[in-house]
């Protein structure tokens, strides 16, 4: 058995994205983040829709669409269709961010 709070590093000089389980149809990422953005002039334009979720900490997700902004605490989620361009703009500095994403078709 594993847990999604388990091995995570002291220092986290990038992001960690783990797959926890993978398919044709889904993907389960494990993202722990802490301080990390998405580079300013980059926006995630995806292939899949993604359902993601802030487990512990904080962070702020963009959205290019009428620049809407969209700030996230523990336990809230969101759907995010495929193509729908966004980008990471904070995430905590202090402690950990840790994110459960599901992509699928």
């Amino acid at each position: 058995m594993n847990n999604i709070f388990s091995n995570i590093p002291s220092q986290l000089p990038e992001e960690i994205f783990e797959d926890i389980v993978s398919t044709e149809n889904v993907r389960i990422e494990k993202i722990v983040s802490k301080g990390h953005t998405t580079p300013t002039d980059e926006w995630y334009d995806q292939e899949e829709s993604e359902w993601v979720m802030v487990l512990q900490g904080q962070a702020k997700i963009l959205f290019e669409e009428g620049m809407r902004e969209v700030e996230m605490q523990a336990g809230d989620h969101i759907n995010i269709p495929a193509h729908q361009r966004h980008r990471v703009t904070w995430t905590k500095p202090d402690s950990e961010t840790i994110w459960l994403a599901v992509f699928y078709s």
